[in-house]
């Protein structure tokens, strides 16, 4: 039982914990019908910010702080991606 009940704590912390960095993930908002590259690259930031999670979560989440500071960079990589979207919506 006492061996059940950690699983379960456990098991709640890991969903807790991935939930909680799916909502800091690179959104993507970039209309790719009327920005097709920007659109794409936009996709490619969340593709890595996933996929650096993965790799968080393979490694107990001990990578010295390094991909959290990738993922930082990420989001605001995304952020620049969607600035010359609409910079180039005005000119």
């Amino acid at each position: 039982m006492k061996t059940l009940v950690t699983t379960a704590l456990a098991l709640t912390a890991i969903v807790g914990a991935t939930a909680g960095l799916a909502q800091d993930r690179p959104v993507q908002n970039i209309n790719p019908y009327r920005h097709g590259n920007l659109a794409a690259a936009q996709s490619l930031t969340s593709q890595a910010f996933d996929r650096l999670t993965e790799a968080q979560i393979d490694n107990d989440y001990d990578l010295g702080g390094h991909v959290g500071h990738a993922k930082e960079l990420l989001r605001e990589a995304n952020e620049e991606i969607k600035m010359a979207a609409q910079f180039a919506n005005h000119h």
